[in-house]
């Protein structure tokens, strides 16, 4: 019999025990808070600069398409026939040796991080790339600053 009792105060102190104490979660919540406090200021920001370190690494991939195009055609397309010359060949007469299926597999012309096309400048025989960043429009500082394929870092 004695058995018995000590067997039901073991279940009633596990059942007791069973849940956190209001006080346990309050320190647990805390605990959370400063952690979060601590680590978020380091995270933020950091979207914006991946985005941009992207446009550098598409840009260097359309200025290995463009060096591919003049390797067929011995120079870069002009600023006014643009990137578009990349998927189409812009002056049949001009570019006889144009890739028959274009110099970019979908014949789509990759955009930048915030879904924008790029600015191609062609100037003496050589060319820039240009994005206008996360505003969208040209100039801008910081994180709305237009990024420049000249001054990527790679």
């Amino acid at each position: 019999m004695m058995y018995k009792n000590s067997d039901r105060s073991r279940e009633a102190f596990k059942a007791s025990r069973a849940g956190f104490s209001l006080i346990e979660l309050m320190i647990v919540i805390v605990i959370l808070g400063l952690l979060a406090s601590l680590v978020v200021p380091n995270i933020m920001g950091k979207g914006e600069e991946a985005k941009q370190k992207l446009v550098c690494v598409q840009m260097k991939n359309i200025a290995e398409t463009l060096k591919m195009f003049k390797l067929d055609n011995g120079i870069y397309p002009t600023t006014e026939e643009g990137l578009e010359s990349l998927t189409a060949n812009p002056d049949a007469s001009k570019y006889p040796f144009y890739s028959k299926s274009g110099y970019f597999e979908d014949e789509k012309m990759p955009l930048d991080s915030w879904r924008n096309g790029f600015v191609y400048i062609n100037k003496d025989g050589r060319f820039d790339l240009v994005s206008m960043g996360a505003d969208r429009k040209e100039g801008g500082k910081e994180e709305y600053a237009d990024i420049r394929f000249s001054e990527c870092k790679f």
